[in-house]
């Protein structure tokens, strides 16, 4: 019988070459959902236009691309509660662009995106050709999602490049939920066609929610004019708009895989059609709207000093709604917003230790002051002094759930606080708003 052959080791371990020693460690990519940080805008702008470079365009063309498209996202590309499978083209809805969300099997959240006919192929039927716009970070993911199970579908799938079409929004305080394309077109000091007849963009009111502006596809090298009557802002401008409207937007916002439609609104900003059958993630997303209680939501919040008794400028103190209700939460967000707010003396625009709302970390537990047990929200994104987070209703607002007289976890007064990003223990207060929009969606969901 034959030994087994020793194997001859070093007691310092394998031997490495010293240019190989020379060499430093492999550093593995974070992953992270951060937002890319931007100068705060020093108010609210009531009109203006921004180029969207958080957002990117994929196209799907091909015959079988609506049919495919229709049986992975929660909108409905057949009106009047048809899905219509055999992709009829006289029957898709007339609309130039909608939102809607790729979902999970288990009904969670993959991608938010807004959905395009794409206008230029003209030797096609309509419903050929369209764009599907998504968080730039995230196309690379979502088009191979989209490979990986077009199986046999008929269609091809590419990331456009920033030189073939760019994002932008357009929104106007005055005028722009009535705002025809004509309008947009000339806001832009753009023709809506080239010498050829080609379109030079496309543009579709945003449904999130009401007066929150237009979206824009605009080709080539095609850009708004200097001398547009509309401000041409950055995009923190828009994220500012967003929050204050209380609309999350992207991977920081609606964590992949891990987001549920309704605690993200989608059931009340035209994402999803409950008439429609037969999507990926269709199960959950039915059962909650129709028996399920949705104890969480996204909604807009303030944050300011840990030092201060009640919110600076809201004159009502922590807990009251009364002028929430006469106002909107997002009249009274646009109000008190700063760029900053203040730890220290509690001044928030000279002195003390200035720190703002990207300085508290994605995810961080909202606590209630003084006071231990179940978190009350998780914070998701800001900018200035003002963001984001999901918050448990029946804690940090006065809505009431159904089934329930309220009084649950909410009470006039009440104060909730978030850790910032270091490691001395500072903390920030938090006040949640409930826009006018969303009471008025839950309202009339307790009527149905």
């Amino acid at each position: 019988m034959q030994r087994p052959r020793r194997i001859l080791t070093s007691a310092s371990g394998p031997f490495t070459c010293l240019a190989c020693r020379a060499r430093p460690p492999p550093q593995r990519r974070a992953f992270s959902r951060s937002v890319p940080r931007y100068a705060a805008p020093a108010a609210p702008s009531p009109s203006g236009i921004a180029r969207l470079t958080s957002r990117k365009l994929i196209s799907v063309s091909g015959p079988d691309a609506a049919k495919y498209l229709q049986g992975v996202i929660t909108a409905n590309l057949y009106p009047g509660g048809s899905t219509h499978p055999g992709g009829d083209s006289e029957h898709l809805r007339s609309d130039p662009g909608f939102y809607a969300a790729f979902l999970t099997a288990q009904g969670r959240v993959l991608h938010d995106v807004f959905l395009y006919h794409d206008v230029r192929d003209r030797s096609h039927p309509r419903g050929h050709s369209w764009l599907v716009e998504v968080d730039a970070a995230e196309a690379e993911r979502l088009q191979k999602h989209i490979r990986r199970y077009k199986l046999r579908a008929k269609f091809d799938v590419r990331v456009l490049d920033d030189a073939d079409a760019a994002v932008w929004h357009l929104w106007s305080d005055d005028d722009t939920a009535d705002q025809q394309p004509s309008i947009i077109f000339q806001h832009l000091l753009l023709p809506s066609a080239d010498k050829e007849n080609q379109p030079l963009a496309i543009t579709t009111r945003d449904p999130r929610a009401p007066n929150l502006g237009h979206r824009l596809i605009l080709f080539g090298d095609n850009n708004p004019k200097p001398q547009t009557p509309l401000p041409l802002l950055d995009e923190s401008s828009y994220r500012l708009r967003r929050y204050l409207h209380g609309i999350p937007e992207g991977q920081a916002e609606l964590p992949y895989g891990q987001a549920l439609p309704h605690e993200s609104n989608m059931d009340l900003t035209g994402a999803t059609d409950f008439r429609k059958g037969c999507y990926v993630g269709q199960e959950l997303t039915i059962r909650t709207e129709h028996r399920g209680v949705v104890r969480k939501r996204v909604l807009p919040v303030l944050l300011y000093p840990e030092e201060d008794e009640a919110v600076p400028g809201l004159g009502l103190g922590l807990g009251s709604s009364a002028e929430v209700e006469e106002e909107g939460g997002e009249g009274i967000l646009g109000r008190l917003y700063r760029p900053q707010i203040g730890t220290g003396d509690g001044n928030r625009d000279v002195g003390g230790d200035v720190v703002d709302a990207e300085m508290v970390p994605a995810e961080a537990s909202i606590g209630r002051v003084g006071k231990k047990g179940r978190s009350a929200g998780k914070w998701l994104s800001g900018v200035g002094n003002v963001g984001l987070a999901l918050c448990r209703l029946e804690i940090m607002t006065d809505v009431l759930l159904p089934g329930e007289t309220g009084g649950v976890g909410f009470s006039e007064g009440g104060g909730f606080v978030v850790g910032l990003d270091n490691d001395d223990g500072r903390r920030v207060k938090v006040k949640a708003f409930v826009p006018q929009w969303l009471r008025k969606g839950l309202a009339g969901k307790e009527g149905h």
